[in-house]
């Protein structure tokens, strides 16, 4: 028996293993290893030399592209900007100089004098000398947050731990109180050893263990399929506990790609870009949703070539054997205008060898605008976008028009858009030869774009299935309050401005802990928040009493995803510092993939109840079975390898089958159970006391009846045994579902169930015939009249959990057609 049952557990460890190793692969193989080198200068000389291998006082040479590989402070720069969005969350990139300073309160992302390890040079260039490595940059902090935070215990975890301590020391101590009571009653040692066994091996689950860890195996294969990686099984169903989503924004809500979504035209007709990202695909329409006149789409058109001409970036596209895809780099502005143009049929590439550059200015951030010269068949054109005001002051214009094309460009802004005016116009070939750009002047205006981080475009859907699952959704962000207020607004999660926090407001709270949680009772969005405040954010809405997952791509966001009771990074575009910090990620990166492992995650909760109740409910038959005959003064019922058999040979099959069962109706219709309510709740408890105690006294009856009949002592355990196989046979399917009548679940819906049914009765069956198994267990073949008779008293089961259903349905007031 004890060889047995440890043959059982090493059989449940080597499942878990297997299956977490197959997700922990899956999880490694989303990281790539890239071993980054930098330019620095010592001694004089210029070399390049490993990342990893640089200290303090090194003098670093930084070019677009480059990593920052530590804390760098400005030495010198040339119109430097810098994507700092995974360390901060800052969806545009950050104009940076050395010839500022700021204080120690200072957020990361207004430090502009300053470069941090994690972030990438987008244009420009710079040399810096190195003050922090290590544990001692900002990224350095994040990981020392990281190592001091525990990670809180799943629900199910929970759960299970508080399940397994009761149900032990229940069981000892009615053990202890059996063997005792027999003792005084004057029986034998080796007889109340053989009794404390035999209830014992009754009343645990032994399959237990190996029936959740199928459970979970099959959500995580589940969750998989549906671009979950979730590399730890206990964390499969945590996401379907929780009650409250914080959310980064940028390249979670967002593409993390500045893409132009609104043109406002020269005379003043707004037309609105569809697509998202750095894909050509995208229709331009008017305000009403209606396709543009001739004169929009010939004026868009002039617009979008301007800004395709007057650029630095590249933006090609490539097809190979019917697939289409897309290389891109750059600046990111440069970029978003490039797509524009390529959606209207324009590409760079093509352009220019036909329209061939006489000069260029890239952008610059002292002159706030780039230009372009081209030749064309109608002459020499230049080509200008940037900021309006010094747009319009080079076009052709009144200064009513001027007012009311800045004010257009103000309220613009105010929706959280980066705005940039456009014009072009012919030159002369003496301007063209020495564009002084303060010369120009008589200049076409064409308009101005809106450009955002946008939003993806499956989270309004997946926000509105967080809603009816009863889950609330908040944003933390490091990206500017108006930029993140336009993104909520646009996917409904704000509807003014005084549900935006932004985290200078939080710092201003200080050590206040009850200040600060009733702070955050009613924002929706925390803006401009760096990695600590976010970590404080998760904290406190944890003290608040909510289940909370965390999503994130960023370093910013590691310290929040390991504090959090799920943490859900991005696989595609994340870093792996978030992705070894979080429970569970998302192999496409996509929102709406959170919303498929919200309902899986329910579903394996769901059927690790089932399993629960099928193991418990028909342990706790055993346990009445025994006091009752116990108690009649009859002999033991069955004996322990019996009991083993029962528990692990014939249910074992139907309860890992039973983790197979599909979800049921409405599972992301109904709100998350309480993070603190246990496996056992009210209908839990009564639906394991009303079939335990039916199966238990059927039971005794049929052994009190045939033993009163005079059937003989082994045949009558041979019996016995059957009809406790058979109620297991048959109760199975009361545990389908705990308040959808048995007739109602498809039997469809899990055809394993039935073939391990037939296949625990076959075994059952098989055994009876096999010598040496029928000698251990002291069974022999039955008549298809005995087997015909208990299997009728096994059908009673299904009757009285029907009947129990209903009634339970009608006391406390719930419907038998909704899920559990």
């Amino acid at each position: 028996d004890m060889l047995f049952i440890f043959a059982v557990l090493q059989i449940n460890a080597i499942i878990g293993s297997v299956q977490e190793s197959r997700a922990q692969s899956s999880a490694e193989k989303l990281s790539a290893m890239i071993q980054i080198e930098t330019l620095v200068t010592r001694g004089g000389k210029s070399t390049h030399i490993p990342s990893n291998e640089i200290v303090v006082g090194d003098i670093v040479h930084l070019l677009p592209g480059s990593n920052v590989p530590a804390d760098v402070r400005l030495l010198n720069e040339d119109d430097l900007k810098v994507d700092e969005s995974l360390l901060t969350g800052e969806s545009l990139p950050i104009n940076k100089v050395s010839d500022e300073t700021y204080l120690d309160a200072t957020p990361l992302a207004d430090r502009r004098n300053m470069l941090h390890a994690g972030s990438t040079i987008d244009i420009g260039r710079a040399d810096g000398v190195v003050v922090h490595i290590a544990t001692d940059t900002a990224i350095g902090e994040i990981a020392e947050a990281l190592r001091a935070t525990k990670k809180p215990r799943t629900p199910l975890e929970a759960r299970l731990y508080r399940f397994t301590w009761s149900i032990g020391v229940l069981v000892m101590a009615t053990v202890a109180m059996l063997g005792l009571s027999q003792v005084l009653s004057g029986v034998g040692m080796l007889e109340v050893f053989q009794i404390s066994v035999a209830l014992a091996v009754s009343a645990i689950p032994e399959g237990l263990p190996v029936a959740i860890t199928v459970a979970l195996s099959v959500g995580s294969a589940r969750m998989a399929r549906r671009n979950v990686i979730v590399p730890e099984l206990q964390s499969v169903e945590g996401l379907g506990a929780c009650t409250l989503i914080a959310s980064d924004k940028t390249g979670t809500i967002t593409c993390n790609m500045l893409t132009v979504k609104v043109v406002m035209l020269a005379d003043g007709t707004r037309v609105f870009i569809g697509g998202e990202g750095y894909v050509a695909d995208g229709d331009a329409t008017s305000a009403t949703g209606t396709p543009l006149d001739d004169n929009s789409q010939k004026a868009l058109h002039e617009l979008a070539l301007a800004g395709g001409l007057s650029n630095d970036a590249s933006f090609e596209r490539i097809e190979d054997g019917g697939t289409v895809s897309y290389e891109h780099f750059g600046d990111t502005t440069d970029l978003a205008f490039l797509v524009l143009a390529a959606k209207l049929g324009y590409y760079r590439e093509i352009l220019v060898p036909q329209m061939p550059e006489v000069s260029q200015f890239p952008f610059d951030s002292s002159r706030k605008l780039s230009l372009c010269i081209n030749q064309t068949d109608q002459g020499l054109i230049a080509s200008i976008k940037g900021a309006p005001e010094r747009v319009l002051k080079l076009c052709v214009s009144t200064g009513d028009e001027r007012v009311r094309i800045l004010e257009a460009a103000s309220k613009l802004a105010s929706e959280g858009y980066r705005v940039l005016a456009v014009a072009s116009g012919e030159v002369s070939p003496e301007t063209a030869e020495n564009p002084l750009i303060e010369q120009l002047g008589g200049l076409d205006y064409l308009g101005m774009v809106g450009i955002i981080d946008p939003l993806r475009a499956e989270v309004p859907e997946a926000l509105m299935h967080c809603k009816n699952a009863g889950i609330e959704v908040r944003t933390v962000t490091g990206d500017h309050p108006e930029t993140a207020f336009a993104i909520g607004r646009q996917a409904g999660m704000v509807e003014t401005h005084q549900e935006v926090l932004q985290g200078k407001f939080l710092t201003a709270l200080g050590d206040d802990p009850e200040a600060f949680n009733e702070a955050i009772s009613n924002v929706r969005i925390f803006a401009r928040v760096d990695p600590m405040q976010k970590l404080q954010i998760v904290r406190a809405l944890q003290d608040k009493g909510h289940f909370v997952a965390v999503t994130g791509d960023g370093v910013n966001d590691a310290p929040a995803l390991k504090a959090s009771h799920v943490g859900v990074a991005m696989g595609r575009d994340g870093t792996d510092v978030a992705r070894s910090a979080a429970n569970m990620i998302l192999a496409d990166d996509n929102f709406a993939s959170i919303v498929a492992g919200i309902e899986e995650g329910r579903i394996a909760y769901d059927n690790v109840r089932k399993v629960v109740y099928l193991l418990v409910s028909t342990g706790a038959s055993e346990i009445v079975l025994f006091f009752l005959a116990l108690f009649a003064g009859l002999p033991l019922p069955l004996f322990a390898v019996q009991l083993l058999w029962l528990n692990l040979v014939t249910n074992g099959v139907q309860d890992v089958a039973l983790a197979f069962e599909k979800g049921e109706p409405g599972t992301l219709k109904r709100p998350p159970r309480s993070p603190s309510q246990p496996i056992f709740d009210r209908q839990m408890t009564l639906q394991t006391l009303v079939s335990g105690l039916f199966i238990g006294i059927a039971a005794f009856w049929f052994y009190y009846h045939q033993m009163a009949a005079g059937v003989d002592e082994a045949q009558l355990r041979n019996e016995l045994l059957l009809l406790m196989v058979l109620f297991e046979n048959v109760h199975v399917f009361n545990c389908r579902s705990e308040r959808r009548s048995a007739f109602k679940v498809p039997l469809s819906a899990n055809p394993l169930l039935i073939w391990a049914v037939i296949i625990s009765q076959g075994i059952h069956i098989g055994a009876m015939y096999t010598p040496g198994i029928s000698d251990v267990l002291e069974i022999a073949p039955v008549s298809l009249y005995d087997w015909l008779f208990v299997a009728s008293l096994a059908l009673g089961v299904l009757v009285v959990m029907e009947i129990f259903k209903l009634v339970y349905a009608k006391v406390f007031k719930t419907d038998m057609n909704e899920p559990d």
